[in-house]
């Protein structure tokens, strides 16, 4: 369970009405994967999605990269979306902040304080262990 101040509802609200790029960290060509579906739901909401995997592969008509250091610097990220293993979740955030990105997002079940910590030392927005899916009922823009 993530600690609460990560969960907070103001940031949540913001995050989710203020931003337009969400890199996803995780995010392959499989359908069945919770990263595509989360995906798949962020664009249906006006959002641009960057898929981030290892294969590179072009999602949802989104070139994908292999990694967020090879995301053109032109296209300036504004959320980092985390679809990884809590234990490898930490790298990813390290990125986002080199990256610049203005917010990380740690999916539900992906728990890093450390990293969050780093985050949000660093003046990131951090939500941790919830979903955007989720959330965006009670705190997504109408």
């Amino acid at each position: 369970m993530a600690d609460d101040r990560f969960r907070d509802a103001e940031v949540i609200r913001r995050i989710l009405a203020d931003t337009s790029v969400w890199a996803v960290i995780g995010l392959g060509g499989d359908p069945e994967r919770a990263a595509y579906d989360v995906a798949a739901f962020l664009q249906a909401h006006g959002k641009r999605i960057i898929p981030i995997h290892p294969r590179a592969a072009e999602v949802l008509g989104e070139q994908g990269y292999t990694n967020l250091a090879d995301v053109p610097a032109e296209i300036d990220i504004d959320v980092v979306d985390v679809f990884r293993r809590s234990s490898e979740a930490g790298k990813s955030v390290d990125d986002a902040i080199t990256r610049g990105a203005r917010a990380v997002w740690l999916q539900l079940g992906v728990v890093d304080a450390a990293a969050a910590e780093r985050a949000a030392a660093a003046g990131l927005d951090v939500v941790m262990d919830t979903c955007p899916k989720i959330e965006w009922p009670r705190h997504g823009p109408t």
